[in-house]
């Protein structure tokens, strides 16, 4: 049995799903794949508590959703950063899903560059630090041989990023279209069937889908963020935010989805990126799509996203996702990845 010694820094709705999961499937962890993951520190807003014996998933996670911080956790490490922990931290693997900061990437990036100069595997949720620090953060886990995955940053479970580095051997993508964004595409679709815009992003939050700062969401920014991930991962190029144009949904009215439906079409929050010369285009933005078409009925919780490529002609891929939980999943996904393959 390898024991994996793990830092959850961000005990949010990600974060408590991954302690769910090691609930429900420590047994078929340990059986399928001969590991278990033992926390020994945990992170949020209030601090950082280190417990090399291993804090219990069931009691933590209860902890946290009765209100609890982990400031009061036994082992709190006062005054101290989880990159500050993670500097002399004994342990394998650090599990990123902080609230993202586009802004200075904090402090997911000092944690992600912390961990990886150590040789501590890192596995992200959080999209900031991969957007901001895409090729630093691979030169660094090179350097230390540290594993560095991020699936869960894009459409949550669905393998986008898998998908683009694994499965699409030789081949030079021309077009790259999709939903990122479940809650506004949640909100589109409530929209058109009469529900209003507020309503709608009430019931994201409170599902825990939507970004702890939902203007991420509904002005584009969180989707534009996914781009730029899949710009640097699948496509090749050096993209940064700079590089995307961005126009969200907050100007998108019941009305136009009105007028749209009429012609057969729906309004929908794309993330685009169409080949041009040697380059690519990318931009985020409200685009009227077929109704009928694949991107047209990607509706509701889904995301989708659609490739068009010289060798594999073009695929399509949705996932319905209303929780967290299956974000969580991505995330154990590249764990054991990590582990399991370097065995």
């Amino acid at each position: 049995m390898q024991i994996i010694d793990t830092f959850l820094i961000g005990l949010g709705n990600v974060n408590r799903n991954f302690l769910r999961i090691l609930e429900m499937k420590a047994t078929r962890l340990a059986q399928d794949y001969g590991i278990a993951f033992r926390i020994v520190a945990a992170a949020d807003s209030s601090g950082v508590a280190v417990n090399p014996a291993g804090f219990d998933p069931a009691a933590t996670r209860r902890f946290k959703e009765t209100g609890g911080r982990a400031c009061e956790l036994p082992g709190y490490s006062a005054g101290n950063s989880p990159a500050d922990v993670l500097a002399t931290l004994r342990c394998d693997l650090a599990l990123e899903a902080s609230p993202v900061n586009l802004t200075t990437g904090e402090p997911g990036l000092s944690a992600a560059r912390t961990a990886l100069r150590r040789g501590v595997s890192m596995v992200l949720a959080n999209k900031a630090p991969v957007a901001l620090a895409y090729r630093e953060l691979h030169q660094l886990a090179a350097a230390s041989g540290a594993g560095l995955r991020f699936s869960a940053t894009v459409c949550g479970a669905l393998p986008v990023i898998n998908i683009g580095r694994r499965d699409l051997i030789a081949a030079d993508v021309t077009r790259l279209h999709g939903i990122f964004n479940a809650t506004t595409n949640f909100i589109l679709a409530e929209m058109a069937a009469g529900r209003s815009y507020a309503d709608a992003l009430q019931e994201a939050q409170q599902r825990g889908i939507a970004e702890t700062d939902p203007s991420l969401d509904v002005e584009g920014w969180d989707t534009a963020t996914k781009l730029v991930i899949v710009a640097n991962s699948v496509l090749g190029v050096d993209a940064t935010l700079a590089d995307v144009a961005v126009t969200g949904i907050v100007h998108v009215t019941a009305a136009d989805l009105a007028q749209e439906a009429q012609r057969g079409k729906t309004i929908k929050l794309l993330a685009m990126a169409d080949r041009i010369g040697d380059g690519f285009s990318l931009a985020v933005k409200p685009t009227s799509v077929d109704a009928d078409s694949f991107l047209g009925r990607c509706s509701g919780w889904e995301m989708g996203v659609e490739i068009e490529s010289d060798l594999y002609g073009r695929m399509f891929h949705k996932i319905w996702e209303r929780e967290p939980l299956p974000t969580a999943a991505a995330m154990l996904r590249d764990a054991v990845d990590i582990f399991v393959g370097r065995r």
